[in-house]
């Protein structure tokens, strides 16, 4: 099976479930366990990073970028397409916290 995690916890889990060798793919925040970090990187972020230095500047920036229906999130369609995973783990609770559903689903399309 090819996994895709697109969450930290969820990247632990599979982890802890010794399926690491099975994860195909993972996030730019996706670093426990230590073996997490040799994974291919399928979604980062949008935000100029460099630039964002206190909180409140990353709140903004945030806030803009949802404001405008603006990603917050960038995801590698081209890797997920090349990997051809048969699990991708996300979430749809929160459009901040990671990667959501909907740019998920998208990119299942080029599968």
């Amino acid at each position: 099976m090819k996994i895709v995690s697109l969450l930290p916890s969820a990247t632990e889990i599979v982890f802890a479930l010794g399926l690491g060798d099975q994860l195909e793919g993972v996030s730019f925040e996706c670093n426990w366990p230590p073996e997490a970090r040799t994974k291919p990187i399928i979604s980062g972020t949008a935000l100029p990073m460099d630039a964002l230095t206190t909180p409140d500047a990353i709140d903004s920036a945030v806030r803009s970028a949802l404001a405008a229906s603006e990603p917050i999130y960038t995801l590698d369609r081209e890797r997920i397409a090349a990997i051809q995973p048969d699990l991708i783990l996300a979430q749809d609770l929160c459009r901040v916290c990671a990667v959501p559903s909907g740019a998920v689903s998208d990119a299942l399309d080029v599968i």
